[in-house]
Order: structure tokens, then sequence, then C-alpha cells
């Protein structure tokens, strides 16, 4: 469980993150949505300890998470933002590969190895193994991060009540990716986010992909809480219409339950 605690964040005097409070429950995806400068991307380096508020407390697993080690927080947590800059020739195994780096000293072991070519193929980048991450382009790039975070989070064996959470933070993650591979990430997030000691929170734009993917939707509006709940609750005509200044229709989806029409 990770759990927020009248989180505040200032910049100088302006306050991108206000008083906020949630929890996140493990085998469940919790999406954040929002318009431009809402809060989104400060919250989330907030919860995964990439900044410190100045007011407010978020633990994991009931344990301050300012509390706990560099080292430790490396194998439990990992980060995918929207775009992953590199100074240095590696190919696109050696980026994935960094992943595990926080799982072994010295040089990575035959484990490693097997789980870099799983998510490597989970996430259909195996054709890159030997390219220059330099030479990809912004969606290749995407979803070779896409593999580093999951090959961090990685575990061997069975996990559940006897392991400690993981958690994966997610900030604007389908940027740069076609509409294909965007279905396909989020199934595969969807599908990593149903194990029961995983805590998984993304910020996405897209409210239908919001709406078809996620259990829990976080809206968030001049840096304060809005609404939270699953979709069928917190997206209502009238919410839409206040938050982002669009009319919306909702018509019915076979696949999806919900599809939002905007006008």
């Amino acid at each position: 469980m990770l759990t927020a605690s009248n989180l505040t964040f200032r910049v100088g005097s302006k306050a991108l993150v206000s008083d906020i409070s949630l929890s996140f429950a493990p085998g469940k995806l919790h999406l954040m949505i929002g318009p431009n400068g809402a809060g989104k991307s400060t919250l989330i380096k907030v919860l995964a300890r990439l900044l410190r508020p100045q007011v407010g407390m978020v633990s994991y697993d009931d344990v301050d998470v300012s509390e706990t080690t560099e080292a430790e927080l490396a194998t439990r947590r990992a980060v995918l933002s929207q775009a992953v800059e590199l100074a240095f020739p590696l190919t696109a195994r050696e980026v994935v590969m960094m992943g595990r780096y926080p799982h072994f000293g010295g040089r990575p072991g035959p484990a490693d190895d097997k789980i870099v070519d799983e998510v490597m193929t989970q996430f259909d980048v195996t054709e890159f193994t030997d390219r220059n991450y330099q030479t990809l382009s912004g969606g290749e790039r995407q979803r070779v991060n896409f593999a580093r975070v999951l090959a961090q989070l990685w575990r061997e064996g069975a996990s559940g009540a006897n392991s400690s959470g993981r958690y994966l933070f997610l900030d604007e993650p389908l940027t740069f990716l076609d509409i294909r591979h965007q279905i396909e990430f989020m199934n595969t997030i969807k599908e990593l986010a149903m194990q029961p000691d995983v805590v998984t929170v993304g910020v996405v734009h897209d409210l239908n992909l919001a709406a078809r993917f996620a259990d829990h939707i976080i809206i968030l509006d001049q840096a304060r809480l809005v609404a939270s709940g699953t979709p069928a609750e917190v997206l209502t005509e009238e919410r839409i219409q206040k938050i982002f200044g669009v009319k919306a229709t909702f018509v019915g989806s076979e696949e999806s339950g919900m599809h939002i029409i905007f006008s």
C-alpha cells in the first residue's frame, strides 16, 4: 500500500501540490488526469521520492519513504518519465540491463540475462538488441525504457504477502507512441498492475484510455485533488466540462464499457 498524507510541495510561494491525501492499493491501476499545470507530474515525483514535500509524508508499506535508503528503494521503485536521454552510445540491450543494476554487484548473472531477454520480447524491442540507443526513434526509445523499468521490478518466483511491495510510477508514458503501441503498453501495464504486491500509479492525458484501463482515477486541478474513485464515479459530463472546458458525451462500448466523445 502507498499512502500520501497531507502532501504540499511548493516552488517559492507557489504550491504545485496542495494538501493532498490519497491511498493507492496494490493490484490496481491508478491513473491521474487533469489539465496542464494541475500538478500531476509533480505529485508523481513526490510519490516516487524524486521530490521531497515541504509538508506531509509518503509511506510505502506503512514505512515513511524518506527513511528508506537509495539502494533499497532502487530494488522496489521504478519510474518511467516522458523521455530519457543518454549521453553515451549504449545498445538497447545495455539500456534495458540498467534496470537490473540494483540487483547485482559487478556483473549480471544468468538470471539477469534471462529477465532482460524476457522483457525485451514482451515490449517487442528484441530487434533493437544491438542497435545504438541514440539512433532509435522517440517511440522506439520509449519502448526500450518500458522494458528497462519492468526489468528493474522483475522478481523471479512467486510474489505476494511475504514480499515487500513494488512501486511503479509512469509520468505521461505514452509520449511518442503510435496508437498500436499505446494499447499494447497499457495492456502490459494493466497485467503487471494486477499483481498483488505491485502499486502502479501513472499520469495520462487521454481520458478514454484512463476510462478503459484504470481501476482508480484521480483528478487534479490547480494543485488540488478534485475527485478520486472508479471511472464511472469520477468521469461525469459536469466534471469534465468544469475541469477541462469541453462538452463530453458518453457512448457505451463493448470493449471498454465507456467511450467519451468531446465537442
